[in-house]
């Protein structure tokens, strides 16, 4: 890495951790059902959450205006305490996008006038600023869809922002590693397109993570290797949708089968990647990274056994979705050092 690049990359990390962070946080948000907590977005005065007795009133009043509260939490004697405990979870969520955003552009300006950044770079970095103010809309049109008649978020929308903010994440990781190693690779591209189609199986994989969250598909068929009652693809999948399209989409059974069969074909690819390389002769970053990718992609696999086991418990279902991130950086990672 060459020395005047060190503080671009210590800030283009910075963000990366801070990322991973609101990832954490919005997993909570969700196993925590708090994520329909804020009934309104207000960019200045939604920064600090309320100060006093009255506001914090006021604000759980307007909740009781919506679904989740008319149609689930009235019957479940919810008071103030209750939302505030889902309120936390929230504000904490959104107040780490402010973060990232400030994180982001206060520093790209000041690099800009020190002319720390060369064409290539900023043209990264403007696609970056992009990609965090669509995340921050893809929050607000997420939210949206639980504020009108259904108590819950569109899977389809929670699955898009999961999904994105994880896209963001490697592709900020993508331009540090950039500045990191400027020299070139020699390009190995037998393991480069393994390492491709295994981020495309792992990035579907992520979506239905989404859609298996956004419909709470890991409350059923708590068994494994079979779906329950001695069936791999179980009988429930033909019968909750019109169709299997319907099913693999947005039904529960469906979409926790897609899942759970997906996993056998990111770990199939990421040991078929292991097997390749051991023809080739890799230098250190590449077999590092290639070596991680498997120990991770078993650590997911195991935890995601035990998460549907045991009915997804917050520590589980968090712990799962954190090493989704470590395995998507390994991922991302290794592709750089296969490719560049």
């Amino acid at each position: 890495m060459k020395k005047e690049n060190r503080s671009v990359v210590i800030w283009l990390l910075s963000g990366c951790v801070l990322l991973f962070l609101m990832v954490t946080v919005g997993g909570i948000t969700r196993l925590t059902n708090s994520g329909l907590s804020m009934t309104d977005w207000h960019l200045v005065t939604d920064t600090f959450p309320p100060l006093t007795d009255a506001k914090w009133q006021q604000a759980f009043n307007q909740y009781k205006k919506f679904p989740e509260y008319q149609k689930i939490n009235i019957h479940n004697d919810f008071q103030l305490s209750d939302y505030k405990f889902i309120y936390f979870w929230e504000w904490f969520h959104r107040f780490i996008g402010r973060i990232i955003g400030m994180v982001f552009l206060i520093p790209f300006i000041y690099f800009l006038i020190k002319k720390k950044l060369d064409r290539p770079t900023i043209n990264k970095c403007i696609v970056l600023l992009g990609m965090g103010a669509f995340q921050g809309f893809l929050g607000w049109f997420m939210v949206r869809s639980g504020l009108i008649d259904n108590p819950d978020v569109s899977h389809f929308r929670l699955a898009l922002h999961l999904t994105f903010a994880f896209i963001t994440f490697a592709y900020t990781f993508w331009v540090a590693l950039d500045l990191i190693y400027p020299e070139r690779n020699n390009k190995i591209k037998t393991l480069q397109k393994i390492a491709r189609y295994a981020l495309v199986f792992l990035l579907i994989q992520i979506i239905y993570g989404g859609f298996v969250a956004g419909l709470n598909a890991g409350l059923i068929h708590n068994h494994w290797p079979l779906m329950g009652d001695g069936q791999f693809m179980h009988d429930s999948i033909f019968i909750e949708q019109k169709n299997l399209f319907l099913s693999f989409t947005e039904g529960k059974s469906g979409v926790q089968f897609i899942h759970r069969t997906l996993a056998y074909f990111v770990v199939a690819l990421m040991v078929l990647l292991y097997y390749k390389s051991r023809k080739f002769s890799l230098n250190k970053g590449q077999s590092t990274g290639v070596n991680l990718l498997v120990i991770l992609v078993f650590i997911q696999f195991v935890l995601g056994v035990f998460t549907l086991l045991y009915g997804v418990p917050l520590w589980l279902g968090l712990t799962h979705q954190i090493n989704a991130f470590f395995l998507l950086s390994a991922m991302t990672y290794t592709l750089h050092r296969l490719s560049k």
